[in-house]
């Protein structure tokens, strides 16, 4: 059976699968283990420092697969100027850049004139509007389920999906709370051509930049163990529950702007847990999805699973 939808048109791809950013884990690795596997496996470019570590990181893919594959630009979350990374990906002609965050404007039209295939990300049916306005070629669409940075509205993916379908005539890629083949038919009859996974691709033997402490906490938490920590600085986003969100949580109580938060949610302190396997000296971000995962597979082994339990379905349906 094939799995041919408009999303695998667009981006050349076996499967309508995305694999998320994933600030300071989506390297080259993941991104090649991904791609071969089937999906489009992307670079995350905002957690690079230099552009030159971006064009080495461009390379490094394209040394070891022909597959297609993406940049995606966390514009909302660093406050970093990222026009001279976007220059890169133009430059070397990159197939897929991916925007979330932020105001996606300036990159859809930097990007007018080029081959590039245009994905952003939206948590709302009025932000998955204006992206088709705006020119990108398909929307990624998360609910509330889902880790690190969501929509201000509380929607589920259950919800959010088919309102976005109805409003949009681009391809609709789902997103929050899918980590398998079940998940992913859920999307593809609530009229979604395509899905977005995070959480479950950092518990995979290629997230190599995923500390053990972390995957762990990934396999061992229930549902129930994750946290939406700044919404009250308008920018929500699920993590681990922990001291360090409880803390977080607690300050944002107490006086909810960024310079009282700054050090709490910074980057270096995601990087404290993730990286270093320090659970009380900061955090990381993980949806619901969590408490359905309970393996650490390579890509492919978890891709094939994927496509395997679909075709079940499939088949269950008589389609």
């Amino acid at each position: 059976m094939s799995f041919q939808t408009r999303v695998t048109d667009l981006l050349g791809t076996k499967y309508p699968i995305v694999q998320g950013g994933l600030a300071y884990l989506a390297y080259s690795d993941l991104c090649i283990a991904v791609s071969e596997a089937g999906g489009l496996g992307q670079i995350t470019a905002m957690s690079l420092s230099t552009p030159e570590e971006l064009r080495q990181e461009i390379a490094k893919v394209r040394e070891h697969t022909n597959k297609p594959f993406g940049v995606n630009f966390a514009i909302g979350q660093t406050g970093r100027p990222y026009e001279h990374m976007l220059q890169v990906a133009i430059e070397e002609n990159v197939p897929v850049v991916s925007m979330t965050g932020g105001n996606p404007a300036p990159i859809l039209d930097a990007l007018d004139k080029t081959n590039i295939k245009k994905l952003v990300l939206v948590a709302s049916k009025r932000q998955a509007l204006k992206a088709e306005q705006l020119g990108a070629d398909a929307v990624m669409v998360v609910g509330q389920e889902g880790g690190g940075h969501l929509g201000r509205d509380d929607i589920g993916t259950m919800v959010l999906i088919p309102q976005v379908v109805d409003a949009v005539s681009l391809p609709v890629i789902a997103s929050g709370g899918i980590g398998d083949g079940r998940g992913w038919m859920a999307a593809h009859a609530l009229g979604a051509e395509g899905i977005e996974m995070g959480t479950r691709f950092i518990a995979t033997k290629e997230c190599i930049h995923a500390s053990e402490a972390y995957k762990n906490a990934i396999l061992s938490k229930e549902e129930t163990d994750t946290v939406v920590i700044k919404k009250e600085l308008g920018s929500p986003a699920r993590a681990i529950r922990n001291s360090w969100t409880e803390t977080i949580l607690a300050m944002e109580k107490e006086n909810p702007t960024y310079e009282h938060l700054k050090h709490h949610i910074s980057g270096e302190a995601n990087k404290q847990f993730i990286y270093n396997g320090f659970e009380d000296q900061g955090f990381a971000w993980a949806g619901q999805v969590i408490g359905m995962i309970h393996d650490i597979p390579t890509t492919k082994e978890l891709i094939d699973r994927m496509a395997a339990e679909a075709l079940d379905i499939r088949k269950k349906w008589k389609l």
